[in-house]
């Protein structure tokens, strides 16, 4: 009785390598393997040798802000008299001023352990600096003064990411406080947080006076140069080459989002080495899409169902939800009905007016259909985006696997993040 081949050990191996360097599950944690982002690595550096100078890093969900709060201090060269000290601290749904601070000081006390300044293990003088903020009623003032006590002896960087999460607007206005006050005086630390556009808004409300406190750096979507570098920094680490033709495939396909350029590209190279090959061509990226589609997080594809399910057999909501992600968009992901009339007339093979379609726009935001879109603005000058961004590629890829529209047509909707 023949007896069915076992895995094959090298194939298996070539995928493990594959998948240590295609992340599309996780944040990039290495310095080595993140890309692109000059801009805004130059910005925070920049912002880190000014005394007094704070900055707040945002951009849509996706883009990568967390793969760049997690390389952040490996960019930092400081003098060499003073250790650097750089804690990064997410937050949480659930957390509040003090119930945050109280971890970021834990933080420092485990990158700097067993100091005089009382950081650390708790020692014979007494209790350390952790220990105090754990019963300490937490205020700006009381960070400000444990802030300036590390300062004196380590160059000082907090990151802070997901600051979004932090919805009291009370909680925003402590932060805003506290780094008035760091900047008011001078303490020798700098201040990172991270996090969607809006938090910059709730962070300025009611104390404009941080402004000039506080450096705002967009991050955009990925350019087309930087969604290439991602596939091409990682390829010669496997032994693997891409045409230039399924290099931009992938890259179109990613709508400027990391996400996909690791998903995407990480099933490319697997289809390959499936094929024996260790060259990726076209073939292997068709291969990858319905891949990507099939795996994709079942939050999207159950959001997609229901945004584009309907009784009725002429129904266009999967054809207006297309016409959506094709749509150029803003630095913030944000398109309005006009945006939305060429991608349609292209998709439905006719002219469409926007009264044609604007209904189905209005019905995206509601609950019923899972709310897929998020609206702001007064009549007729209303604007749109996805609420999830990661829902974008997977329509085009749907919208390309159904033959609704062709690689080409994404050509003529590049979006905002390929300037």
């Amino acid at each position: 009785m023949s007896q069915e081949p076992g895995p094959n050990i090298e194939r298996q191996m070539r995928k493990y390598d594959v998948g240590q360097l295609f992340t599309p599950a996780t944040p990039i944690n290495e310095k080595d393997l993140f890309a692109g982002r000059g801009k805004q690595i130059e910005a925070v550096l920049d912002t880190i040798s000014q005394r007094g100078l704070h900055a707040i890093v945002f951009g849509e969900r996706g883009v990568g802000k967390t793969s760049l709060a997690n390389v952040l201090a490996g960019f930092f060269h400081g003098p060499h008299s003073k250790r650097i000290v750089a804690p990064r601290v997410t937050c949480h749904s659930a957390d509040t001023f003090p119930a945050l601070w109280q971890r970021v000081f834990k933080e420092i006390g485990a990158d700097a352990p067993g100091q005089p300044m009382g950081l650390g293990k708790s020692t014979e003088d007494g209790p350390t600096l952790a220990d105090v903020y754990a019963s300490e009623v937490i205020t700006p003032d009381v960070v400000r003064e444990g802030l300036s006590t590390v300062a004196d002896k380590y160059l000082l960087l907090l990151i802070i990411d997901e600051f979004d999460r932090l919805t009291d607007p009370a909680d925003s206005q402590l932060f805003a406080d506290t780094i008035k006050a760091l900047s008011d005086y001078a303490v020798k630390v700098t201040i990172v947080l991270v996090g969607v556009a809006d938090a910059v808004d709730d962070l300025i409300a009611g104390h404009e006076s941080i402004q000039r406190n506080l450096v705002q750096i967009p991050m955009p979507r990925m350019s087309q140069k930087e969604l290439r570098q991602i596939i091409t920094d990682r390829l010669p680490k496997v032994n693997m080459t891409i045409d230039d033709e399924a290099l931009s495939k992938i890259c179109f396909l990613s709508r400027g989002l990391p996400h996909y350029a690791h998903l995407v590209g990480q099933y490319s190279a697997w289809a390959a080495i499936d094929g024996n090959q260790r060259n990726i061509g076209t073939v292997h990226v068709g291969l990858a899409m319905n891949n990507a589609i099939k795996n994709s997080q079942q939050t999207i594809q159950s959001a997609y169902h229901k945004a584009t399910m309907s009784p009725r057999k002429d129904s266009l909501f999967a054809q207006v939800l297309l016409a959506c992600a094709l749509a150029p968009a803003d630095e913030f992901g944000y398109f309005a009905a006009a945006d939305v009339r060429a991608p349609m007339s292209r998709i439905m093979k006719e002219e469409y007016d926007i009264p044609r379609f604007v209904r189905h726009l209005r019905l995206f935001g509601e609950v019923a259909k899972g709310e897929i879109l998020q609206e702001i603005g007064e009549r007729y000058q209303r604007r749109f985006r996805f609420k999830n961004p990661l829902m974008q590629p997977y329509i085009i890829m749907r919208g390309i696997a159904s033959e609704t529209i062709t690689m080409e047509d994404l050509s003529d909707y590049p979006g905002a993040y390929e300037m």
